[in-house]
């Protein structure tokens, strides 16, 4: 099973790095030509925030499948696999409110917006509060969970399925308003709310896969018993 883990996070990475930063820069509408796509592509590649985000959406990919296989047999409820999870969930929920607000924001042309957007600081300070505050909240959630994988798994798909819904049509707005960087910053929110959607479909599938794996291992297990 680890090495199907394995095997998924080299996918999903494949899909994060080759298939959707592209999209973002096409999404955004500021390539008009090939050169300008690949300018452009070469300077989202060198853009270490956007490397922390990927890295942390494949490192959290990694994690919840990785836990997905190593405890979804047991009854137990680890306290680090529980903090490590919260960590991991609240990050995720976190970014998609951070890219809601921002996306939200730049359509209705809000100047809070545009003054997170505008620093590193600010952005970097709203995405920190936003962490906590959702770690505290899963925390309070899961603590007494049995199953904190799929709980979290659940969170997510509903979360960045929330999220699109409110950034494509902030997207839509600011395109067809003709503003100078908002259309980036949705087109970042697009693909990081498919990024998460994808996210929460790997480990799910490893579950499925495993539980079906033990119920055969236990059914084979019953028929022996029976025979014997």
């Amino acid at each position: 099973m680890k090495r199907w883990g394995i095997a998924i996070t080299l996918v999903y990475a494949a899909i994060v790095i080759v298939l959707l930063m592209p999209a973002a820069i096409l999404l955004s509408g500021e390539a008009t030509s090939v050169s300008g796509f690949f300018g452009n592509l070469k300077g989202l590649y060198s853009a270490w925030i956007v490397w922390l985000i990927v890295l942390i959406l494949i490192g959290s990919e990694a994690v919840l499948l990785f836990f997905s296989v190593d405890t979804s047999w047991k009854r137990l409820k680890p306290r680090a696999h529980i903090w490590i999870t919260c960590a991991i969930a609240s990050f995720l929920t976190a970014l998609l409110v951070f890219l809601v607000f921002m996306s939200a924001g730049l359509a209705v042309k809000l100047r809070a917006a545009d003054y997170v957007f505008d620093t590193e600081a600010g952005m970097l300070g709203l995405l920190a509060a936003l962490w906590l505050l959702w770690a505290v909240v899963f925390f309070l959630y899961l603590r007494k969970a049995s199953e904190l994988v799929n709980r979290v798994l659940t969170w997510l798909l509903r979360g960045s399925v929330l999220e699109l819904l409110i950034v494509v049509p902030s997207h839509v707005i600011v395109r067809r308003r003709g503003d100078c960087c908002a259309p980036a910053v949705t087109s970042l929110g697009i693909v990081t709310g498919i990024a998460i959607m994808l996210l929460s479909f790997g480990p799910g599938i490893l579950l499925l896969y495993k539980k079906r794996l033990d119920a055969y291992k236990a059914r084979a297990e019953e028929e022996q018993v029976r025979a014997s």
